[in-house]
């Protein structure tokens, strides 16, 4: 859809799609680069969308009337797109600090960023309004993060011959193989007179920690959520003790709310310096036996602290045995920005550096623990 000026020659809007152009240009007619290209300047001055109406002149139109009114404009692809973008790009935070507002908006994701950045400006009322909208979210993600756990760790069990028959046990190969001879090949069909199941019976498997160092600056804030909800999804596996670290300049540890990842990410503080090495040394006093401990560093690996000591604790935990993992990115799209240097002076003593999905951290997690 084309917006402003450049459109006049086509002749002016009606109905919904004068509705749309009204809804779009009040986001992004606020845009300065448009702006410069000649495209009208839209923003709080623009007309009601929902109402259709043109114009630049003075609106009473608040966030609440575009959101309610984008609702009925648009698919709810293009709603989460634009909301994204009121969010992140143009930083009207009434969406998520307006009690009116988050009545009626949508848990996403994107909101839930908002929220965490935002919190501290929130009276107690539109705080309780934003921890529903936190919950809902993080039900969300856990329910799709648990199902990638439960997948990645069947593989702790063994799978002997059994002489309980249960169909969900069926073995089918051994079942196969063990009637081959019974083979009809006039007919092509295979007669089964022995079959076999098997039983599920769990492997033993000696303690292991793993322990999450997790930044809280704010480029690491989809990181932080997903830490929270990893965490949360590892807690209480068989064989796994987890415990989530958060830090900036200071080391908070987070374990004791690991079962409530709500409470958790209300409690953190985004922002602030960064000093890597004070959290790895505080890792090193977690460990009880480093042969059966992985590390998880989930930072952008720039160093407001010393370098030498991010690197002089990671030696040292990787020589006694740790498996030390530096995860720059830990989200579903798992694309890290982070300070290359530092990346390749770890991945030199031994740290496995790169970026995740919980989902894959969790499998990582799981083959360590069944090797």
């Amino acid at each position: 859809m084309i917006l402003g000026a450049p459109a006049s020659g086509y002749g002016p809007l009606a109905g919904e799609n004068a509705s749309r152009d009204a809804a779009l240009d009040w986001l992004y007619g606020r845009d300065e680069d448009l702006a410069r290209r000649g495209v009208r300047k839209g923003g709080a001055g623009s007309a009601d969308p929902a109402k259709g109406q043109g114009g630049s002149g003075d609106s009473v139109l608040t966030t609440v009337d575009w959101l309610e009114g984008i609702t009925k404009l648009f698919p709810k692809e293009t709603v989460d797109r634009l909301t994204r973008d009121a969010v992140d790009r143009y930083q009207i935070h009434d969406i998520v600090t307006d009690p009116k507002v988050l009545e009626r908006v949508e848990p996403s994701p994107v909101l839930l960023k908002a929220v965490l950045r935002t919190k501290h400006l929130m009276d107690p009322k539109v705080l309780e309004l934003a921890r529903k909208l936190v919950a809902a979210v993080i039900e969300e993600l856990m329910r799709k993060l648990a199902t990638e756990v439960r997948t990645a760790f069947s593989g702790a069990r063994l799978r002997r011959p059994s002489q309980v028959r249960l169909a969900r046990n069926f073995d089918v190969k051994r079942t196969l193989r063990g009637n081959l001879g019974h083979y009809q090949p006039q007919e092509r069909k295979l007669y089964i007179e022995d079959a076999h199941f098997f039983t599920r019976s769990r492997r033993h498997v000696d303690n292991w920690q793993v322990i999450l160092l997790v930044d809280q600056s704010g480029s690491m804030l989809s990181s932080v959520i997903h830490s929270a909800v990893t965490a949360a999804c590892l807690w209480g596996l068989p064989g796994v003790r987890t415990h989530l670290v958060a830090f900036d300049t200071a080391v908070v540890d987070l374990t004791s709310d690991v079962t409530d990842p709500v409470e958790l990410l209300m409690k953190v503080q985004l922002g602030g310096g960064t000093d890597i090495s004070g959290a790895i040394r505080y890792a090193s006093e977690l460990v009880a036996n480093p042969r059966r401990t992985i590390v998880v560093l989930i930072s952008d690996l720039y160093e407001g602290g010393s370098e030498a000591g991010l690197l002089r604790g990671a030696r040292s935990l990787i020589e006694q045995g740790c498996r030390f993992l530096a995860l720059c990115a830990l989200d579903e799209e798992a694309a890290p920005a982070f300070d290359r240097t530092m990346a390749e002076r770890l991945a030199a003593l031994g740290a496995y550096v790169g970026a995740m999905t919980p989902g894959e951290l969790a499998a990582f997690v799981a083959e360590a623990v069944n090797s």
